[in-house]
């Protein structure tokens, strides 16, 4: 099927060699005997570190594998032995957060039962987490293990600076590194304008590589290979920022199926439906995302921080250690928006992202109690119950 990620890709159990397997740390740190072969799942990311977190699965006689798709029930995992479509029954908790994703190193059923199940997922090292649109305030995962998180933005379209902090301040928090691409850079000729417009972006993204790239003419395209070859990215961005045609670009093939944007408005459909898991013929893995109409905060103060570190470090000069910076004495902050040295438009971005992160937080927190109370009332009926029951039996 076209766009299936196990249907792109070569099945693990065939048989790798140095020469032909991505050569990534993982790749390299999955055998402790030299020129011993790489373990078959180490172009997916395996590593020593994750065969230690595994040992008690395997002596359960329960295999290891990647999941590379979720879908209603069920997930598209690859083993050593091949790929493997499992139940998540065991795995789908009504914790959002804890629920199997793409990317989560799965323990999975041996070959026999039907149907298999995934009994459990290792603990993650990294997640990508956005609120949901839902008024419960409830955060939904993304990606697990994620190295980098890849932010695409089209050039087709004027550039929201607001919108690419709010995506940093996510990446930053899931524990990734993440990475802007600028794309269908072909779509600007004079590298004036266009090392203008990378400037713009880098000035809202300190500490961030910013890379202008073009799947149609191949610029930079080996570049931002380079950069991700190292682990597993997330690609993230808006429908129509060319998220496919990107990942198609990676990949060297046309796994992931490309619609044409809406003329009238520069908007694309949405290609992509579910998140799928790639290997990249260069090194690394790549998580294709859905165009995020919404990307709402999650408890993310400390991925905000770091999009504003300018701001966080005048801070630190403010004459009170509690400064919010609206019009307090001796604040640092307002003395920089006053000499020009610190845009307005960057301050008025923090204080907003600040103040939604702080909203979702106060919501996340009462549903918190709510939640607890509704189940010390339930454990206090039950209790009841057990206390006349017991009293009829007597």
């Amino acid at each position: 099927m076209k766009g299936h990620p196990l249907s792109s890709f070569p099945s693990p159990s065939s048989s790798f060699s140095p020469a032909s397997s991505p050569a990534s740390p993982s790749a390299r740190d999955s055998s402790s005997t030299p020129g011993a072969s790489p373990h078959p799942l180490a172009p997916y990311g395996w590593d020593a570190g994750w065969e230690a977190e595994f040992a008690p699965y395997a002596a359960r006689g329960l295999l290891a594998g990647r999941v590379v798709r979720v879908d209603r029930g069920q997930c598209d995992v690859v083993t050593a032995e091949g790929a493997v479509r499992a139940d998540t029954e065991f795995v789908t908790p009504r914790d959002p957060l804890k629920v199997i994703c793409t990317g989560d190193w799965a323990a999975v059923d041996p070959d026999g039962g039907d149907p298999r199940y995934v009994r459990a997922y290792l603990p993650r090292r990294t997640s990508f987490v956005r609120s949901t649109s839902s008024k419960r305030s409830e955060g939904q995962i993304l990606a697990a293990n994620v190295d980098h998180s890849i932010i695409a933005v089209s050039l087709a379209a004027e550039l929201d600076l607001g919108r690419i902090e709010r995506f940093l301040a996510l990446g930053w928090e899931s524990g990734g590194q993440p990475v802007v691409v600028l794309t269908k850079a072909d779509l600007v000729p004079d590298p004036a304008t266009l090392a203008h417009l990378v400037e713009d972006v880098e000035t809202a993204a300190p500490g961030v590589r910013v890379l202008p790239v073009s799947a149609t003419s191949g610029e930079g395209v080996d570049v931002l290979a380079a950069v991700v070859s190292g682990g597993t990215s997330v690609l993230l961005g808006q429908s129509g920022a060319g998220k496919s045609t990107l990942a198609n670009a990676l990949a060297g093939a046309d796994v992931m199926e490309v619609q044409a944007i809406r003329d009238v408005d520069g908007k694309g459909r949405h290609t992509t439906t579910t998140r799928n898991l790639l290997v990249l013929p260069a090194g690394g893995v790549l998580i294709d995302t859905p165009g995020l109409r919404g990307v709402g905060l999650w408890d993310a103060e400390t991925g905000v921080g770091q999009v504003f570190s300018e701001i966080e470090e005048l801070g630190e000069g403010c004459r009170f250690h509690d400064c919010a910076h609206v019009s307090e004495p001796g604040c640092a902050v307002l003395a920089a928006l006053d000499d020009g040295s610190l845009p307005e438009r960057r301050l008025d971005s923090y204080r907003k992202l600040m103040r939604e992160n702080q909203r979702i937080v106060a919501k996340t927190d009462a549903r918190v109690r709510a939640e607890l109370r509704r189940e010390w009332r339930l454990r206090g009926a039950e209790g009841k119950a057990a206390m006349r029951a017991k009293r009829g039996r007597l």
